[in-house]
């Protein structure tokens, strides 16, 4: 099990002439409780189950486990999820040394566009890419379980504008 070491940003400009690939990506949640999540992604013609621990060091930081899956099982146990798919497209942005994901939401979730660098360690430095607007780490309303549960479509505007805790 690997510890996953991430830090989240609202997108504030432009980044797709950055990008060096896209994917598409729906995904359920077969458990979201507690901070502990089982997801299903289907990832353009690939599946996956991934299981996550809670979040440690004020969001930072979490155990993850993925495993390739047939898009068979992946389908098969996407009907199985709780309600609501995030639906998503993933562009890779490079940035110095690292690679941005960054994420544009359809659905109940269009308007959300998140930007995630993976880290090394929590206090590794990276290069700042203009278009990060403000820092959302550990905000819990920005989890992809949460969206699914609690779509952007339903935040006050406040929330939207990374405002309220």
């Amino acid at each position: 099990m690997a510890l996953e070491i991430e830090r989240k940003f609202l997108v504030a400009g432009a980044y797709k002439a950055l990008a060096t690939s896209s994917s598409r990506i729906r995904q359920g949640y077969i458990s979201s409780a507690r901070g502990r999540t089982v997801r299903v992604r289907l990832r353009d013609d690939r599946a996956y189950l991934t299981i996550k621990g809670p979040s440690m060091a004020g969001g930072l930081a979490r155990y993850e486990f993925e495993k390739e899956i047939t898009m068979d099982e992946g389908l098969s146990l996407l009907a199985l999820c709780e309600p609501g798919i995030v639906d998503k497209c993933r562009w890779l942005v490079p940035v110095g040394h690292h690679t941005f994901e960054v994420d544009e939401f359809f659905g109940e979730n269009a308007g959300l566009v998140v930007a995630e660098v993976e880290l090394a360690s929590a206090d590794e430095a990276f290069e700042r890419p203009p278009f990060l607007g403000l820092e959302v780490t550990g905000q819990r309303r920005y989890y992809n379980s949460q969206l699914r549960a609690r779509p952007y479509c339903q935040w006050t505007e406040e929330e939207k504008r990374g405002e309220a805790g």
